[in-house]
């Protein structure tokens, strides 16, 4: 389905539970309202996620931890607007045995008549659960416009989404991702519900002691949310994982050694409500980038992450009631942070164990083509000197014929050149003769050679 589309149902199927939750008057209807709650908060929950990571990808830890963060601002200040329009109820002390028991003698003959529904009492209640049900129509009308703008986007989101990456490990990552949060969350919720009653009944402190105490680790927790916000973009998520598991691990280890310290109950339980606000958005935007988180895989986790919460607590308040004198909840705060410890380390090997792999397979790979590549080079570079030295012989052989037809044509004209002055000397030798006789100018050996040649002319 549309990510808009489906979360604006949930806003409105919670506003209309938030509309009717008033009226209820029997047991058996506020039970299907609170289970149209619970649906669409499990709806929320995961959708809301989901939507995260498709809108930003691996690239979303800083709106994953704003969205987390909205839920602990809500948890934390939500009970003090309820009491503030809930205003100051009457104290159980001011009424009569006679008040409890007429009007419920009177009310015995009707109960069979009594409508499902009707105006409750206490206007205040009303007007609580109104306004907040006006809140979330609003949210839902904003959700039913996103989907009718991005209907478009959407497709293209799906497609692709349909070429995201998956690890090698994908489903064993789901499963120790489920027992991570399953630990986490019960934990977090166990504490959160019992640090009052541990605090009066077990460390022995006043009422309003165990109301403060109690606030001031939510008050860490959404402050430290909100934190983490301008944290991720600074931060990898894991790191803040690792963060998270040691100061989880060294809070709850002082609850359990200093567990009757006043001081140190304080100190340790704000470093633990701090320590505990950006594990569950850190690890799922740590899972998103190794492998692309769907719907299914996504309400896989946060099924776990449900699970924790509602068993863990359950079972810590049984036990905790059958041996007051120990302090099981801390027991579990320290069982839960050293279980989160042990299980991180292992998702990071399975996580990264197939990219090493994939790596080197990739280093290989490159060192290959870059081999080739190299010896197609130098393939080419021979080709390229065996042309050249083709075309040097070739032109070497162009200039030997030059140079022979050039020496040829040399030799013969020099040849001829030679014979035509002689043949010139012979055929004009006796007027040449009686010239040198006859010039003053020629003297001593010129003189005595052409006498004598003369002579050898006449006798032959």
């Amino acid at each position: 389905m549309n990510y808009f589309l489906l979360l604006g149902i949930s806003m409105l199927a919670t506003t209309v539970g938030l509309y009717l939750v008033p009226f209820c008057k029997t047991a058996v209807l506020l039970t299907v309202m609170m289970c149209v709650f619970g649906t669409s908060i499990g709806i929320l929950d995961t959708g809301g996620n989901v939507l995260i990571l498709a809108l930003w990808g691996d690239k979303g830890a800083p709106h994953m931890q704003a969205l987390h963060f909205s839920f602990a601002l809500g948890a934390f200040l939500a009970p003090l607007l309820a009491k503030l329009a809930l205003g100051p109820t009457a104290s159980a002390e001011n009424c009569t045995e006679a008040d409890f028991h007429h009007p419920a003698l009177n009310r015995s003959s009707e109960a069979d008549s009594e409508a499902l529904f009707g105006v409750p009492n206490d206007m205040n209640l009303l007007w609580a659960y109104a306004v907040i049900g006006t809140y979330m129509f609003l949210v839902s009308v904003i959700l039913f416009g996103l989907f009718f703008k991005n209907s478009s986007k959407q497709e293209k989101t799906r497609a692709s989404a349909q070429t995201s990456r998956r690890a090698k490990y994908h489903n064993a990552l789901l499963c120790l991702l489920f027992l991570f949060f399953f630990f986490y969350v019960g934990a977090e919720v166990t504490y959160g519900s019992y640090v009052f009653s541990f605090a009066t009944t077990h460390a022995g402190m006043k009422e309003s002691e165990a109301a403060g105490l109690n606030s001031i680790f939510w008050g860490t927790f959404a402050v430290c949310r909100g934190l983490a916000i301008f944290f991720a973009t600074c931060l990898q998520p894991g790191t803040m994982i690792v963060l998270s598991n040691i100061g989880s691990l060294t809070s709850s280890l002082f609850l359990v050694l200093f567990d009757k310290k006043p001081i140190c109950l304080w100190i340790a339980t704000a470093v633990y409500g701090a320590s505990m606000a950006t594990t569950f958005p850190s690890g799922i935007s740590w899972i998103e980038q190794y492998t692309t988180i769907h719907g299914k895989s996504a309400a896989f986790f946060v099924v776990g992450a449900a699970l924790g919460e509602m068993a863990i607590p359950a079972v810590i308040g049984i036990l905790q009631g059958k041996y007051p004198d120990l302090p099981v909840v801390l027991y579990t705060s320290l069982g839960a942070s050293i279980a989160t410890g042990v299980l991180f380390p292992v998702l990071y090997k399975l996580a990264t164990s197939p990219l090493d792999h994939q790596r080197k397979e990739n280093r290989k790979s490159e060192d290959q083509k870059a081999l080739l590549s190299s010896s197609g080079l130098n393939e080419y570079e021979e080709e390229n000197e065996e042309e050249d030295a083709e075309k040097w012989n070739e032109m070497d052989f162009e200039m030997i014929e030059t140079d022979d037809t050039m020496r040829h044509s040399i030799i013969e004209t020099s040849r001829s050149s030679s014979m035509e002055p002689t043949a010139e000397i012979y055929n004009q030798y006796p007027s040449n003769a009686l010239v040198f006789e006859s010039s003053p100018v020629n003297t001593g050996s010129h003189m005595k050679h052409l006498p004598e040649t003369r002579t050898k002319g006449t006798n032959t």
